[in-house]
């Protein structure tokens, strides 16, 4: 009912009353599409290293497997932002699913590691175009009154497959005894979600462009321009993302590290149960009512965004979630440190269920109005970098000096990151004001004239 609460109290202005209905009539095709794809995703993300063990891998050789998946997300970005620009958002998703069934396929009859490992890239780079299609259709047609919850709600849809997955890949297990039953029932996911965008209702023709919006972020007056949904002429992702490199090198680098903490938490989690003593069970319970009060939070970072601005948001998610990996390094030597991981494990699940929504939302509000995908690639590329970062520093400082360093190095680059959102929120605010010609250099916000 999430959906329903964004129409029903947004308080949106009576212009936007059209727009807010048919998003509520094409829910399903908005929001369904990414929770089928986080179902079959998060079903077969846990046994990616187990199978991989099955093909002859060794436990390091399994853990650079799973890693192909973020590394073909990471990959896949910047063609995706490419792909959206020319051929649109329901084309893309058409084509990355079928690519991703083929991707299925492979990982299922995989003969040898290097076919399974190449199959598991591809689902990546699948996953980067999903995301990027989705991106730019809630970009360019969701009003900015409620952007952030919208945005929220579709984290949350992805969070959603994410955390119902692994108990799905444990209920195939013990019905069928073997873990492919995880990778068909992925395949099924991903067929399901081909026929809803292929033959259900277009969003993209329902919800037309939003007119201009009046609307107060972070104490300051802005106006967003109708947005243009034909493609800038001239416009490419490197050329883009050169325009937009200000952004991208401040703000992004920002998101950046909210990204990385986010991936250190996923890590180090298990690792600090391990490092205590904990057996695998005990660890599992302790991930997973993290993970439970992550997901469970996920709509309140939406309502906080777009009722008091992007950074009453962004700013007590990094805190909490950065003093949280500080305060666990310093537990380390204490006397029951069982009972401050499973504490301050609950703390990071506070912070990462209260940044739902943070990254598209910002990549949302500074892309360029006329073709946001192209930016939006490589704003995800930037975000993805700093989530694919995380788990190599985590590595190399437990190597170099130990895991609760690791923890709390992690926890002051978080601190660093909170101060450069505390900077570059507010400036890079879309600021695009109704007396400003829409046909700008590229069509987009222009923050130069701020001197925040």
């Amino acid at each position: 009912m999430a959906l329903q609460s964004i129409v029903e109290a947004m308080g949106a202005s009576d212009e936007n009353e059209p727009i807010r209905r048919v998003l509520w009539r094409l829910a399903p095709m908005i929001y369904g599409p990414t929770t089928l794809f986080g179902l079959g995703e998060g079903a077969v993300i846990p046994l990616i290293p187990v199978i991989a063990t099955e093909l002859g891998a060794d436990v390091a050789t399994s853990a650079l497997v799973a890693a192909a998946l973020v590394v073909g997300q990471l990959c896949g970005n910047l063609p995706a932002g490419w792909a959206v620009a020319r051929i649109g958002e329901r084309a893309t998703m058409i084509i990355a699913g079928l690519l991703a069934l083929v991707g299925v396929a492979a990982m299922a009859f995989a003969p040898v590691l290097g076919v399974f490992a190449a199959s598991v890239f591809v689902i990546g780079i699948c996953a980067a175009a999903f995301g990027v299609a989705r991106h730019a259709f809630m970009t360019t047609r969701v009003p900015l009154t409620f952007r952030a919850r919208a945005l929220s709600l579709l984290g949350g849809s992805f969070r959603l497959g994410m955390f119902v997955g692994p108990f799905i890949a444990a209920a195939l297990l013990w019905a069928f005894g073997d873990e492919h039953a995880t990778i068909w029932f992925f395949g099924v996911c991903l067929v399901a979600m081909i026929a809803l965008v292929a033959f259900g209702p277009e969003p993209e023709k329902r919800l037309g462009p939003p007119p201009a919006i009046a609307r107060t972020v972070e104490g300051e007056a802005i106006t967003t321009a109708p947005v243009r949904t034909r493609r800038a002429p001239g416009t490419g992702v490197v050329r883009t993302a050169w325009r937009n490199r200000d952004v991208l090198a401040r703000l992004g680098v920002a998101a950046a590290s909210l990204s990385a903490l986010r991936s250190t938490r996923q890590v180090l989690l298990p690792l600090w149960g391990v490092a205590i003593g904990l057996d695998g069970s005990t660890i599992a319970l302790v991930v997973g009512v993290s993970g439970a009060i992550d997901f469970a939070l996920f709509y309140a970072s939406g309502q906080v965004m777009d009722r008091f601005g992007r950074l009453w948001a962004a700013l007590p998610a990094m805190l909490l979630m950065s003093a949280g990996l500080i305060a666990l390094a310093l537990t380390a030597a204490s006397a029951q440190p069982e009972l401050w991981f499973a504490l301050f494990a609950a703390v990071l699940g506070v912070g990462n269920g209260l940044s739902s929504g943070i990254l598209l939302t910002l990549g949302a509000d500074v892309a360029p109005t006329a073709n946001p995908a192209p930016f939006l690639g490589s704003w995800r590329t930037l975000t993805d970098a700093g989530g694919a970062a995380a788990p190599l520093l985590v590595s190399g400082i437990t190597a170099v000096a130990s895991l609760p360093a690791a923890a709390a190095v992690m926890g002051a680059f978080g601190l660093v990151g909170a101060l450069g959102f505390i900077r570059w929120v507010p400036r890079f605010v879309p600021r695009t004001r109704i007396n400003r010609d829409p046909e700008g250099p590229d069509g987009g916000p222009d923050d130069r004239d701020d001197p925040a």
